[in-house]
């Protein structure tokens, strides 16, 4: 399995519009933060968690030609407003595009995209097409991949994270229930969400992170979806304890 970090950013962004602080103006690629989003080849086949708003992009850096499926974590727009640049896949697979969700974040991506979820006999051609799987907080398979969601919160939102393998994947979160950490045992790499140093109502905070990441103890742990508050790329990883890094974009892990 290898997994690519396709952005490691929070919903602004790395640099920040309008921004002057020493992050926002780093010359240090790794302090260039995409929205969050990972692509993962596993078993010949190729997955991506959240297409946000630098979807395009993304997909164009890793010269990603094939995705067999997509899985949302939540309905944000930093992770779904990119939806539209899958249609690419349509053309090149000449299939439609498997999208797994949970319900609300279905509905919300039918009435955002309203265009694409309508009768093929009406649709403007060219129009993306999907085809829609509803997911609960229980294991289920794409393309003989098993996948186990995790299920956190999100302040009051409830989001998926996903393990494959030895491997999870939880972004937006700032809650994670004792039964859902016992489904992360024995995971041997695990990327999770940090948004900065100071606490915040809907993420959790470097300190923790780092906390969540001793309960799990996965070989490997980095965190994602930072913001420019976190600090300097370079400067915060001196700080960390060992076996925990940063992510950064294009970051790459290989699981045997």
């Amino acid at each position: 399995m290898k997994i690519t970090v396709l952005g490691s950013g929070t919903s602004q962004g790395i640099p920040v519009i309008a921004c002057d602080c020493e992050v926002c103006r780093s010359l240090d690629y790794r302090d260039k933060r995409l929205r969050v989003s990972i692509h993962i080849e596993v078993a010949g086949k190729s997955l991506v968690i959240d297409t946000g708003p630098d979807f395009r992009q993304q997909m164009l850096r890793e010269r990603i030609k094939q995705v067999d499926a997509v899985l949302y974590t939540h309905q944000h727009k930093d992770h779904t407003a990119g939806m539209d640049d899958l249609r690419s896949y349509n053309f090149i697979q000449n299939k439609d595009i498997p999208i797994y969700a949970r319900k609300e974040v279905i509905v919300q991506l039918q009435q955002e995209f309203s265009y694409i979820f309508v009768p093929k006999e009406k649709k403007y051609p060219g129009v993306l097409s999907v085809e829609t799987f509803e997911i609960y907080n229980e294991s289920f398979w794409v393309e003989g991949i098993k996948i186990l969601p995790i299920e956190v919160l999100h302040y009051r939102l409830p989001v998926f994270g996903f393990r494959i393998g030895d491997f999870a994947y939880i972004t937006d979160v700032n809650y994670i229930a004792e039964a859902e950490l016992q489904k992360l045992k024995g995971v041997r790499h695990l990327i999770l969400g940090a948004l900065q140093r100071e606490t915040h109502i809907s993420h959790y905070s470097l300190e923790q992170a780092i906390e969540v990441i001793g309960k799990i103890k996965p070989e490997k742990a980095y965190l994602t979806h930072l913001s420019h508050r976190m600090g300097l790329h370079a400067e915060v990883e001196k700080e960390l304890p060992e076996g925990i890094f940063l992510a950064y974009d294009g970051l790459q892990i290989v699981l045997p």
